[in-house]
């Protein structure tokens, strides 16, 4: 008896220690050539390059771009002044690269493995020994910590609120670097510090890295700035020396010996130039120039090429936000009152040659989107505790924006409205509404900051005074409009939020309770929603693509649910126009034309 206890308690000892060393393993990464957000990588280790470049492109020649608008930094990872075009994608490098033919999926750039365990609660990466700043230092471990910690105390508000994640930096050996998180369940940050511009620390630890600059910044990628004319134009030359030329993830990319980006201060102005031959390439998003101005004696040559492409992504939001931090949208009545104000079939048909598609989700043209759909068992389980938030029929999949037959006459919408109102607490009195208990007249102002807003807002705006609303429209320049919307001082806005097939930590930054009462945050409609933080929660804690889908579907609907802003509407191709002299690969990547995958035919 005694020998069989004792065989026993041996025994235990060591399936305890079996036990410990397996689920020790188990939370041990192994280190890989790339990190998939959910499922697996598209592209092997031993990958050559990615699907929608030319792996053989030819080097040389010069592209002519342009931009609307000015400059007067040369630093974009700052709060301060408004940075020169693509500093950030020409100069500064990641530790990895993103994959533009998967949903959201990193491989090895600056480093050339990353580790991870299960729980995603560490990641570390290897670097790779001949990666250089412009300036020939060797990129090391170091500057990779100071990077961290430079970003997370005088970056952006995004990088300050990513950055802060990281609880613990360590330098492993010679050549790799561990990042520890916050508990939080958020696994997306392995990916977010591989996104990490990386700076050097022998340049900007002896320098003020807050404040905007001009001068030409020391990076490690393909491009370096050679010329720069504020206000007036930035240009790249290909660093012939550039370290990571011949790896997989930049085979058939930065084929252009010289990159131009030429500032304009009037949208005509730029459009003349790109007619003349002086702008290589246009994309655009106007359907009335698409419909009617692209009949230029050089498109009938066909010099200037025009090109469609179908988009594989979510095509975001555009709309009118509320700013639910003012008493008179505070209201969800008064919210979906001007939502049936707003006629899109006659703005469509009017001003855009009905080319616009009507936007009903925040994640519109993907499988994203809750819109038509019910939901799921796993919505469910996230959104069942706070279900009086949702509207039953966003629910159920079957509500819709409010529809009209193009005419213009919205009788059966202002009927729908005033009732909406009245409930609210708002009466009509002499053609004026007006809150019945103070008699305070209805009335707000649509901030904007270009002309080409007016024509548009306008009509919204005599819509709503045919139910006693008087919207004044206020043009201010746009470091007014950048500035007030940073602090909230508006009642209504225009403005649009990108979306991807892997929306992720950004959404904290848009719609969490914490973000609406942070300046300079994107949540501009104030959303204060604690179903919305839950689902945010849900999306960044999701393992599978399939509870990854239901998760952003149910914050999809908790915000459809919430009136914050009107939605308007998307294009659902992609228009560009080019000049003959360029040439692309034959396959896009999902998100569409991508320039630094294109070369130039001139000899």
């Amino acid at each position: 008896m005694r020998y069989f206890i004792t065989s026993l308690l041996v025994n235990c000892q060591i399936l305890s220690v079996l036990v410990l060393f397996l689920s020790t393993t188990e939370s041990l990464g192994e280190p890989a050539h790339g990190i998939a957000m959910h499922g697996e990588l598209k592209h092997g280790p031993d990958f050559k390059h990615f699907s929608y470049v030319n792996p053989d492109a030819p080097k040389g020649g010069r592209l002519n771009l342009s931009v609307l608008g000015s400059f007067d930094s040369l630093n974009p990872l700052i709060v301060r002044g408004t940075s020169g075009q693509n500093v950030r994608g020409y100069v500064y490098e990641s530790l990895m690269s993103r994959a533009f033919d998967e949903a959201f999926s990193l491989y090895g750039l600056i480093a050339e493995t990353v580790e991870t365990p299960d729980d995603r609660r560490w990641v570390q990466f290897k670097l790779r020994s001949e990666a250089k700043f412009s300036d020939g230092k060797q990129i090391t471990p170091e500057d990779v910590v100071f990077s961290q910690e430079l970003l997370r105390d005088q970056g952006r508000p995004n990088h300050r609120f990513y950055y802060s994640k990281v609880i613990r930096s360590e330098i492993i050996g010679t050549d790799s670097v561990r990042f520890t998180f916050v508990d939080d369940g958020d696994r997306e940050m392995p990916l977010i510090m591989g996104l990490m511009p990386i700076l050097p620390k022998h340049v900007f630890a002896s320098k003020k890295f807050d404040q905007t600059s001009l001068e030409p910044p020391v990076g490690s990628g393909p491009y370096i700035i050679t010329n720069v004319d504020p206000g007036a134009s930035l240009t790249y030359q290909r660093n012939k020396n550039y370290w990571g030329a011949k790896l997989a993830v930049n085979r058939g990319r930065y084929n252009f010996d010289e990159i131009q980006y030429t500032y304009f201060r009037d949208a005509n102005t730029l459009f003349e130039a790109f007619k003349k031959g002086l702008i290589d390439v246009r994309s655009e998003s106007d359907p009335g120039k698409w419909a009617e101005a692209y009949n230029f004696p050089a498109v009938t040559a066909k010099k200037v090429k025009l090109k469609e492409i179908e988009l594989q992504t979510p095509a975001g939001m555009a709309s009118l936000v509320f700013n639910t931090r003012r008493a008179q949208f505070s209201d969800i009545r008064v919210r979906r009152a001007l939502t049936q104000m707003f006629d899109f079939e006659w703005v469509n048909k009017t001003f855009y040659h009905g080319l616009y598609t009507r936007t009903h989700s925040y994640f519109e043209r993907s499988e994203l989107s809750s819109f038509a759909k019910p939901a799921d068992k796993i919505e469910e389980q996230i959104l069942n505790p706070y279900k009086d938030k949702i509207d039953p029929e966003i629910w159920q999949g079957t509500y819709k924006l409010p529809v009209t037959d193009g005419s213009g006459r919205i009788r059966t919408n202002r009927r729908i409205a005033l009732r909406l109102l009245k409930e609210a607490g708002f009466v009509l009195k002499n053609g004026t509404l007006v809150n019945s208990k103070n008699n305070q007249p209805f009335e707000f102002e649509l901030l904007i900051a270009s002309r080409g807003q007016e024509r548009l807002l306008l009509s919204f705006s005599r819509n709503l005074k045919t139910i006693g609303i008087n919207a004044r429209l206020r043009q201010v320049d746009s470091a007014q409009y950048q500035q007030r919307k940073t602090t909230f001082d508006y009642d209504m806005i225009q403005n649009s939020w990108g979306a991807s097939l892997s929306p992720g930590n950004e959404q904290n930054f848009r719609w969490s309770q914490k973000s609406a009462t942070s300046e300079g945050s994107f949540n501009y409609p104030g959303v204060r929603n604690i179903a919305v933080d839950k689902s945010i929660e849900a999306v960044l804690a999701a393992r599978s693509r399939p509870d990854f889908i239901s998760s952003v579907r149910a914050l999809d609907r908790v915000l459809r649910s919430g009136f914050y802003v009107i939605p308007l509407f998307h294009l659902s191709k992609q228009w560009v126009a080019y000049w003959e002299h360029l040439r692309q690969p034959a396959d896009h990547s999902i998100y569409g034309y991508r320039v630094d995958s294109w070369w130039s035919a001139k000899k």
